[in-house]
């Protein structure tokens, strides 16, 4: 079974995967290459599912982060994959990934669970 510092880092290395995939590129780029825009989708599903198995307790203490929203994402991502919308992916991807990244590295510093 997963512990909790597996899982957060989980979330980073799925984070550092889309910051590589989409480094350097346009929104427009971003959207007209189907393989990335279904790539990253997954690294986001990965990220959704790692949080939904987070224990109560870490999300508790860090309660600053929209975990619900990122399971939420996943949700959409995993039921609705004939309505994503992928403008909200690049969204998520290119402004919310990065400090989320900084959010989970701290978790890990702060738990002193790395």
């Amino acid at each position: 079974m997963r512990r909790d510092p597996q899982r957060l880092n989980d979330v980073l290395e799925a984070l550092d995967w889309i910051a590589k995939g989409i480094a350097g590129r346009t929104e427009a780029a971003f959207l007209a290459d189907e393989t990335l825009c279904y790539a990253v989708a997954q690294k986001l599903t990965i990220i959704g599912e790692a949080v939904a198995r987070l224990s109560p307790e870490i999300r508790a203490r860090h309660n600053s982060v929209p975990w619900p929203d990122i399971v939420g994402l996943r949700n959409i991502l995993v039921h609705e994959y004939f309505g994503i919308y992928w403008p909200l992916v690049w969204q998520t991807a290119s402004d919310h990934a990065p400090a989320l990244r900084e959010q989970v590295a701290e978790i890990l510093r702060v738990e002193s669970i790395e």
